[in-house]
């Protein structure tokens, strides 16, 4: 077929059987890029009933300050920002293989970090402030798992389950989430008679939940660390040189015109003598030459190694630039959305009778981690599977569209009916609201950039739009208390209702890519460019 890639024997796996069927490599790929959004996911959620527990032990009970707290949960996704600017340039600048394992140790040394915060040695203000340092650190390295795994997984993907299998690696946020509830409600228990009625041990059981995130990190740190670079990116690595020859060949043309001039110029003016260079000749003449001739010049890289100039002539065009907004848009407002929500879940709990208002604080921490269980069975996990299920057939536009849609329906209904819903009516609502995040564009904002945009600029593409999503979860993490407070609930999720009506019209700027591959349509761009400049060097001969 035209829109094949040469791949390995296995990424180029032809079947009738559904593309949600798994074989054995797809499946190590899945556990090797999945444990990163696991643990995305572990840490992002479990940082609400980490924070109760930082009550109790820091405030006796009362509420961190709001600035504080507002600091410590966007601290993770502070240096998301800067972890997949970084990540994302560098795993296609010195290729995935290179980079692909250092944002996991980058992870684990951060939550080894996070863990040593020392509560009893410093005031409660400076214990947050250190915790919220070493999770910026730990933000870094979760952001730059966002395009190395999207890039890793998309190249090695056979293009009729590439949605599926990007959809397969993000699913791994929900399992994080409800695996984290599940471990922190485990390992309380386990302190249930040590705590009593009061909060001795709670530094020991926030110190061991965040913890045990080390245990998927180790395990498949290794696998992260050798494996080998994908055939798909080193046919755009060459193809970028070849790229680049053609442009040599350009300026060897230039340079026999140039020499033939001279020679005839010295016929005419037989004093002049023989030299290396002309001193008027310009720099970039005589460097030209100088490469030409053998010599190495460092203003000549291969184009892979200085992929800012690359990236931004490729989306100088508006064809290549819309589709950047596009990415960036959509997901900038779907985490505004998304993460005002889910950061801030403890205005959900108490709307659904699982706040912990009352009791002993055993009895409270109880009743969150119960209710955080409730919310993800309910929504998340449901939500990520039906996209695995059906994104090959439905197409990712579609499924994008429909869920801002649907999201912001029942954003409606919560912000209109917020003070009259009973409490399983409000359940209903937010389980639909958590079901259409996640069959839509909390999983496609994901896809997208890994598959709109071609290898050369992939990783890059993608890191760029994660980071936009990021910038609108900061914004509702620090904002979302402060506004809730001086405008009410019911009208910042009206905020977040037209987030969701905007986001459903930014993607109205992307294609459908089910099929499409990007590297075979800018490899026909090249062509038709080199094409252009050659009829246009010959209509000037």
């Amino acid at each position: 077929m035209p829109n094949r890639s040469t791949l390995e024997e296995y990424e180029r796996e032809e079947s009738t059987r559904p593309p949600y069927l798994l074989t054995k490599t797809e499946l190590k790929l899945l556990g090797i890029a999945g444990v990163g959004f696991f643990l995305d996911a572990y840490d992002l959620f479990i940082i609400n009933p980490v924070a109760t527990m930082l009550q109790f032990r820091l405030y006796e009970g009362g509420k961190l300050p709001p600035d504080l707290e507002g600091f410590v949960k966007a601290g993770a996704n502070i240096g998301s920002v800067i972890g997949q600017f970084a990540f994302g340039y560098m795993a296609d600048a010195l290729g995935r293989k290179a980079i692909y394992g250092k944002e996991l140790m980058l992870i684990i040394f951060a939550t080894i970090m996070s863990i040593t915060t020392p509560t009893g040695a410093l005031s409660p203000e400076s214990s947050l402030i250190y915790l919220a340092i070493w999770r910026i650190v730990l933000g870094v390295g979760v952001g730059g798992d966002y395009p190395m795994s999207a890039s890793v997984t998309s190249d090695r993907s056979n293009l009729r389950k590439r949605g599926t299998m990007l959809s397969y690696i993000f699913s791994n946020q929900g399992w994080g989430s409800f695996v984290g509830s599940i471990v922190f409600l485990v390992v309380l228990a386990c302190y249930k008679s040590k705590m009593g009625d009061g909060t001795s041990g709670l530094d020991g059981v926030w110190r061991i939940v965040v913890g045990l995130s080390l245990v998927p990190a180790f395990g498949t740190l290794y696998q992260r660390l050798t494996l080998r670079e994908s055939s798909r990116f080193i046919k755009a690595r060459q193809d970028a040189i070849e790229d680049q020859e053609d442009d040599i060949d350009k300026l060897k043309r230039q340079q026999r015109a140039s020499e033939e001039a001279a020679e005839k110029d010295s016929q005419k003016t037989p004093e002049s003598t023989t030299t290396t260079s002309n001193p008027e000749e310009p720099e970039e003449v005589v460097k030209q030459k100088a490469h030409l001739r053998g010599t190495p010049i460092l203003s000549l890289p291969s184009p892979l190694l200085t992929p800012t100039s690359e990236f931004l002539h490729y989306f100088s065009k508006w064809e290549h630039a819309k589709l950047l907004i596009g990415t960036c848009m959509c997901w900038f407002l779907l985490d505004i959305a998304f993460y005002g929500i889910n950061l801030n879940q403890n205005v959900v709990l108490q709307e659904i009778g699982f706040d912990g208002a009352d009791g002993t604080p055993y009895e409270r921490l109880i009743k969150i981690g119960t209710g955080n269980i409730i919310i993800t069975a309910l929504g998340f996990v449901p939500g990520y599977y039906v996209t695995v299920f059906t994104i090959e057939k439905l197409g990712r536009k579609w499924i994008q569209i429909q869920g801002f849609l649907l999201a912001a329906l029942f954003l409606g209904i919560l912000a209109g009916n917020f003070d009259r819903l009973s409490s399983a009516g409000f359940i209903v609502c937010f389980a639909f609201l958590q079901f259409f995040f996640n069959f839509g564009a909390n999983t496609t904002t994901y896809c997208y950039p890994a598959e709109v945009f071609p290898t050369r600029f992939r990783a890059f593409a993608h890191g760029a739009s994660a980071a936009a999503g990021k910038a609108g979860a900061i914004i509702s993490a620090l904002a979302f208390n402060k506004l809730k407070d001086d405008i009410g609930t019911p009208a910042v999720l009206w905020i977040f209702f037209g987030c969701c009506i905007a986001g459903a019209g930014f993607t109205l700027l992307l294609p459908e890519v089910k099929g499409r591959d990007p590297d075979i349509i800018l490899a026909e761009e090249l062509k038709a460019e080199r094409e252009a400049r050659r009829a246009q060097q010959t209509s000037t001969s």
